[in-house]
């Protein structure tokens, strides 16, 4: 039986909430997805039914191997399409998300395979981050946050944690792209603001950006 929009939105909110230890809470999910608490805990219970999470109430969620998998397969239907729409119909890495929204709640697995194969089985989406192959699994990337390097620090852009439309452009306004090679120069003592090198000169990036970034 195939999974309905719903689901799928709340399959995906729980990939990105999860804890390390495979747990969120109906407060997160609530707050995140916009949507009352009576009504996540009913998906939930529908959830259980499905054996995708263990349900006890006032608990924080377990998810099971089974709902990670249903999770992931949403999340690469995503992260597929918004590679292809960079890769092959060149859009701007800012303009994909909400196009990939739509498109991810599309049913048909050949579809996605296809698209997989067109692209030569990518293993990272435009933004950087990891795509889940067929069977749910996903690459494990050891990555910092830029705002918690130090002054000399010299890192290389991997991915972002937010691919929010202006975000994104703030990006393209420093020629900040992934892969793009930076070293600390200076972090203000007042707002924690980074002077950073590139390639092509000299930016400053806000604690809120450097937040969002992540290197290796």
């Amino acid at each position: 039986m195939r999974n309905t929009l719903t689901e799928e939105n709340y399959l995906k909110a729980i990939f990105h909430l999860k804890n390390e230890d495979h747990t969120v809470t109906v407060s997160e999910l609530s707050k995140f997805l916009n949507v009352k608490m009576p009504s996540v805990n009913n998906m939930m219970k529908k959830f259980a039914d499905k054996k995708w999470v263990m349900y006890e109430t006032y608990q924080p969620l377990i998810i099971t191997d089974k709902g990670m998998k249903e999770a992931s397969l949403v999340v690469r239907k995503h992260r597929l399409t918004e590679m292809f729409l960079v890769e092959r119909m060149n859009f701007g890495w800012e303009d994909v998300h909400e196009i990939a929204e739509q498109l991810e709640h599309v049913h048909s697995t050949l579809f996605f395979d296809k698209m997989d194969e067109i692209l030569n089985f990518p293993k990272f989406d435009p933004h950087g981050e990891p795509i889940p192959d067929k069977d749910g699994n996903i690459i494990a990337q050891d990555l910092k946050k830029l705002s918690s390097c130090r002054v000399g620090d010299r890192v290389i852009f991997k991915a972002v944690t937010y691919s929010n439309h202006e975000f994104l452009n703030y990006l393209n306004d420093r020629n900040i792209t992934l892969e793009t090679e930076m070293e600390i120069l200076k972090i203000e003592d007042f707002d924690q603001t980074l002077h950073v090198r590139t390639g092509s000169g000299s930016v400053m990036l806000s604690p809120s950006a450097a937040d969002k970034i992540l290197v290796k």
